[in-house]
């Protein structure tokens, strides 16, 4: 009997030997995400009418991947990110028709005391300093700046969005500084790799500082190519021009940003001002300010972005105003639901009115 049981914990443990992944102490893979669903009316500025839906991200854009390190001693690492957009209320992959499979993350790279430098598709340089420093976080459907910043309105007021180059770049490099006192910058290089133009490229640079209750930030870019470089047919032009909603393309972006927090215990503020510029003439100037009151287990948001749009590109000189009001309610570490009412207006335009409630969950 005894031999029978130790012939079976042998093949056991053989046939585990077999079929595992190697791995040691110094090694660790993490598969990590999030999901996102709001159900709610949504009205932008322009729109004919209120469209009730059940929609994927209304704090947070829906997404899953892999992360790793490994230890390769003397304070050096190998890292490697893989994650994936998702929309959750269809589980279609991506963000919208022809995202790339892996369009939030897909980079390689080093780190220790120099730093760090990874290779792939990365975040672009804009996209840390506008999620950290607005109350609504990356709401890529409900936060005022960053859908001034990010996202274009498809309807009749032909408002895009004043960020061009998308939220990563592909084909890029980045180097990440060591910590200084709380200061950490990020250099950002993309290549164009566009045949038969491969002197376009994108380059930019941003800045991070914590220090107890006070953060600030800063970026600068000079975009050329649009992203991904496989988007739809019409959404980047021959040559890698950078589509805008009134028809024009511009060959080149130039782009700045400076926003600061202080969190006050009662309650955490929120600005930041910033200009974008094209080679043809049109200009954006965005203002933004917020702030976050503790209220039972969440917090109340609150936050308003006004873009002035000049310039004769896009005719007359224009205002966006939107206002977001909203409370988040935490359940655990992990899920929270949240309540937004959101008002947008373009002059000329019809006002637009719009109000989700959303869970979210981390895992």
């Amino acid at each position: 009997m005894q031999y029978n049981k130790l012939k079976k914990m042998l093949l056991a443990t053989a046939l585990g030997s077999a079929f595992a992944i190697p791995a040691s102490a110094q090694t660790s893979v993490t598969f990590s995400g999030l999901v996102d669903v709001y159900a709610g009316s949504i009205r932008n500025a322009g729109d004919a009418r209120s469209r009730s839906v059940v929609n994927s991200g209304g704090m947070t854009t829906s997404w899953f991947g892999f992360k790793g390190s490994e230890d390769l001693g003397g304070g050096l690492k190998a890292n490697f990110l893989l994650t994936s957009f998702i929309q959750a209320d269809t589980g279609v992959q991506g963000r919208f028709p022809g995202d790339t499979l892996f369009s939030r993350d897909a980079n390689v790279g080093l780190s220790g005391d120099f730093g760090a430098i990874s290779l792939g598709r990365e975040l672009a340089p804009h996209f840390l300093p506008t999620i950290l420093f607005n109350p609504f976080g990356d709401s890529y459907s409900l936060s005022p700046l960053i859908l001034h910043a990010d996202v274009p309105l498809f309807n009749a007021s032909g408002w895009t969005n004043s960020i061009v180059g998308d939220t990563g770049w592909s084909n890029s490099i980045r180097y990440q500084t060591p910590s200084f006192g709380g200061l950490k910058a990020n250099l950002h290089y993309q290549f164009g790799e566009i045949a038969g133009n491969n002197g376009r490229n994108n380059i930019g640079i941003n800045a991070l500082y914590f220090a107890g209750p006070l953060a600030l930030t800063a970026f600068y870019h000079n975009v050329e190519i649009n992203n991904p470089l496989n988007a739809p047919a019409g959404n980047v032009q021959p040559g890698g021009n950078i589509p805008l909603a009134t028809g024009a393309f511009a060959a080149r972006q130039t782009a700045w940003m400076v926003g600061g927090t202080y969190d006050f215990s009662v309650a955490k503020v929120y600005a930041t001002y910033g200009q974008t510029s094209h080679n043809i003439d049109l200009d954006d100037d965005t203002l933004s300010l917020g702030a976050t009151v503790p209220a039972g287990r969440g917090k109340v948001q609150l936050a308003w972005a006004q873009t002035k749009r000049s310039g004769v590109a896009f005719g007359a000189d224009q205002k966006r105003n939107t206002t977001a009001v909203g409370y988040d309610y935490d359940l655990s570490k992990r899920t929270d639901l949240y309540a937004i009412y959101m008002n947008d207006r373009i002059t000329s335009r019809e006002s637009g009115n719009s109000f989700a409630v959303g869970v979210r969950h981390r895992f």
